[in-house]
């Protein structure tokens, strides 16, 4: 037996495996994204296009998906925020980061995934990504020959700028 990918903490087969396999449905919008998170790293594509909201699976490349999928090294899916998605909402966002190496390149896919709830079932709809944020230095930069800030007396280079 092993952890759920989702992050859960929970075991697989307690977890999102059933979600996987048909036996149950997710009751939010959030166990809909770690469950779509965890089948992407068992290669689960058939549920995958079936969590998709049908009017949003024509451009659905399964064959594409399976191909990234089983090269990606998955490290991790970060819940960042959810708002709605319920058990009794019928439309629900979930800001997400999966973490993952892809032929060997760390890469984190930061998106905010809109579910909607039909028939007693949530799908996602659709993803937007997350710009990153740009970095704005606001103190003075250190080069590398200043004095290094924390005091020591050694150049910044070789000290906390190692």
């Amino acid at each position: 037996m092993s952890l759920c990918p989702c992050g859960s903490k929970i075991e697989y087969e307690n977890c999102c495996e059933p979600l996987i396999k048909g036996a149950r449905f997710p009751e939010t919008a959030e166990q809909a994204m770690r469950s779509r998170y965890s089948a992407y790293v068992k290669a689960e594509l058939t549920y995958l296009l079936d969590s998709t909201h049908p009017n949003q699976r024509n451009d659905y490349d399964i064959k594409g998906t399976r191909r990234w999928a089983e090269k990606s090294e998955w490290d991790g899916l970060q819940i960042v925020s959810v708002d709605k998605g319920g058990a009794e909402d019928p439309k629900g966002e979930v800001e997400f980061i999966a973490h993952y190496r892809y032929k060997g390149k760390r890469t984190a896919h930061h998106e905010r995934a809109e579910f909607v709830k039909e028939d007693g079932r949530w799908y996602f709809y659709q993803g937007k990504m997350v710009p990153q944020k740009q970095v704005v230095r606001t103190d003075e930069k250190v080069g590398r020959n200043d004095p290094c800030t924390c005091g020591s007396g050694a150049k910044y280079k070789k000290c906390c700028g190692k």
